[in-house]
């Protein structure tokens, strides 16, 4: 069932003429009583001299009040009916009626086309003005809905019409008893005493219920009383330990105060400390990587001048000269603190003390003994050398320890 359907179905029938109001709530639960009146009022209309039964009150004259429905319509008008939902008489049987009021709907539209050409005097006749008369639409709706629901109570009462003459005419049938309605009034009577004896106790009961809360009152009242004055009295009496309280009280925010300074000075040292920690490491490293690239420094040098001293070498003429030992001695020393200085550049607070003497350089001898002992230099001074450079720190002692062990190392430009 759709509501669409459900809509058409009930204007199909508003026009039609149907009698009673339908509304679409009619089919949301199984009603057969309106659809049987439906099924009769349209095959009435359809054939007004039809003969079909319209006992419906048992379960074997439905059944049989639907069949002869289905088949009157299927022979008459050719319309097939399915009987199991009209039997349901819920919204599946709407689409079944539907069927029935859609002939008789079309047949009405084509009968009245065909009165359409009527003089416009006569159709004059019948117009007026809904606008003006909205509000006894409203009322006739409403009584026209009040007048249905009426009509069906009526019609269910007049339906137990039958048992119930039965029942009054054997009440009216009846002798009346002299004895047994005597009886009767008399329990009635009785039943009516016992209910105002009933009431007359409770109402002794709510007055003794009532004097009991009054005092039960009256004794909460006292005793709350008491209580206030027994506050009132503890409030007023300074207890004995106050003053102890107090005084404790007071040490404890002075003990509380101290260990709040203390706690912060505790914090402020051990952030101090994880600094100096820190910047001792960040030295540390410092130095490390310093030493380190001194090291490096140093090993480059050192390469660097015995190149330097080798290529030199070989562009000066040789001249030997046996008497100028010393003379050549200095000029090693000068060569050894010159190439020292050189390596030690960069580095401040580091000097190397030594002798600077000038030597002649044409002399041939002094030439010859100094390639001689540089070649002695190469083979042993410099691993010496370069292990002291990565043990030493000191610039000054490296360089008089150079001398002192090796005082034949003084080659150099």
């Amino acid at each position: 069932m759709s509501f669409r359907d459900l809509r058409n179905f009930t204007e199909m029938m508003r026009a039609l003429g149907y009698p009673r109001l339908i509304s679409m709530e009619n089919f949301r639960t199984p009603n057969f009583m309106l659809v049987s009146e439906i099924l009769l009022w349209l095959v009435k209309r359809y054939e007004p001299q039809s003969d079909i039964p319209s006992d419906v009150e048992t379960e074997q004259d439905r059944v049989f009040f639907i069949k002869a429905v289905a088949q009157f319509m299927a022979t008459k008008a050719h319309i097939k009916l399915n009987t199991k939902k009209l039997y349901q008489a819920d919204g599946y049987a709407v689409k079944e009626l539907l069927k029935v009021t859609s002939v008789l709907y079309n047949a009405m539209k084509t009968k009245g086309l065909d009165a359409s050409n009527v003089d416009e005097e006569d159709v004059g006749k019948f117009k007026f003005d809904l606008g003006s008369r909205i509000g006894e639409l409203k009322a006739a709706r409403l009584l026209a809905s009040e007048i249905t629901f009426k009509g069906a109570s009526l019609y269910d009462l007049l339906g137990k019409e039958v048992e119930l003459r039965e029942m009054r005419t054997e009440a009216i049938a009846r002798p009346l008893e002299i004895n047994e309605t005597e009886k009767v009034m008399r329990i009635a009577i009785k039943d009516i005493l016992e209910q105002v004896q009933n009431t007359k106790d409770l109402l002794s009961n709510v007055a003794a219920d009532e004097a009991s809360l009054d005092a039960k009152i009256e004794k909460r009242k006292a005793e709350l009383e008491r209580s206030q004055k027994r506050l009132q009295t503890l409030q007023s009496i300074r207890p004995a330990f106050m003053d102890e309280y107090e005084k404790i009280e007071e040490e404890l925010q002075k003990q509380y105060g101290l260990y709040l300074e203390k706690f912060r000075n505790l914090a402020y040292l051990e952030q101090q400390l994880d600094d100096q920690h820190r910047m001792e490491q960040e030295r540390f490293e410092e130095a490390e990587n310093t030493l380190r690239l001194m090291q490096n420094k140093l090993k480059e040098e050192e390469k660097r001048l015995l190149k330097t001293g080798s290529n030199e070498d070989s562009d000066i003429e040789i001249h030997e000269d046996e008497g100028s030992d010393s003379e050549m001695e200095d000029r090693q020393l000068i060569k050894q603190q010159t190439a020292m200085e050189m390596l030690m550049q960069g580095r401040p607070r580091k000097r190397i003390v030594g002798t600077m003497q000038g030597a002649d350089m044409e002399d041939d001898a002094g030439a010859a003994r100094a390639r001689k002992r540089r070649a002695k230099a190469k083979v042993g001074v410099s691993p010496l050398c370069s292990s002291l450079a990565a043990r030493s720190r000191d610039s000054g002692r490296y360089s008089s320890l150079c001398l002192r062990q090796h005082p034949s190392v003084g080659s150099g430009p």
